[in-house]
């Protein structure tokens, strides 16, 4: 199972890079395996500034329906168009092509709280 050691995650199995004040965010390969095939992802805060820990959208597998949360509190500047036509890539890809939103932090000292590759590792027992 991939899990970069050059991102943060968070217990929501979300994963989080970030460049300046600008953080990518999507879903990690555990938690797409955990899922199953994913057919859609909802993204409706788009130019939205939201708190940590909000939900910033769903994604929806054949047998359930998940929410996204915010790992930082940030303006919802960017979502992934191309999920739109193809949500596989979220399985294919979750860390490269499978990204959903970008954000323009609040705090980036806020990053440093996120979990580390070995954290998330002892979190899922990988």
């Amino acid at each position: 199972m991939s899990i970069p050691s050059n991102l943060k995650y968070t217990k929501d199995h979300e994963w989080v890079s970030l460049e300046g004040d600008i953080a990518t965010i999507g879903i990690t390969h555990f938690a797409q395996k955990e899922l199953g095939d994913i057919v859609y992802v909802e993204v409706e805060t788009l130019d939205q500034v939201l708190e940590k820990d909000e939900v910033f959208g769903t994604v929806e597998a054949v047998k359930t329906v998940s929410d996204l949360f915010l790992p930082l509190a940030g303006e919802v500047i960017a979502f992934n168009d191309s999920l739109e036509d193809t949500p596989e890539a979220v399985n294919s890809d979750p860390y490269g092509a499978g990204w959903m939103i970008k954000v323009k932090v609040s705090d980036v000292a806020d990053y440093e709280t996120l979990l580390s590759d070995a954290d998330y590792k002892a979190l899922i027992g990988a």
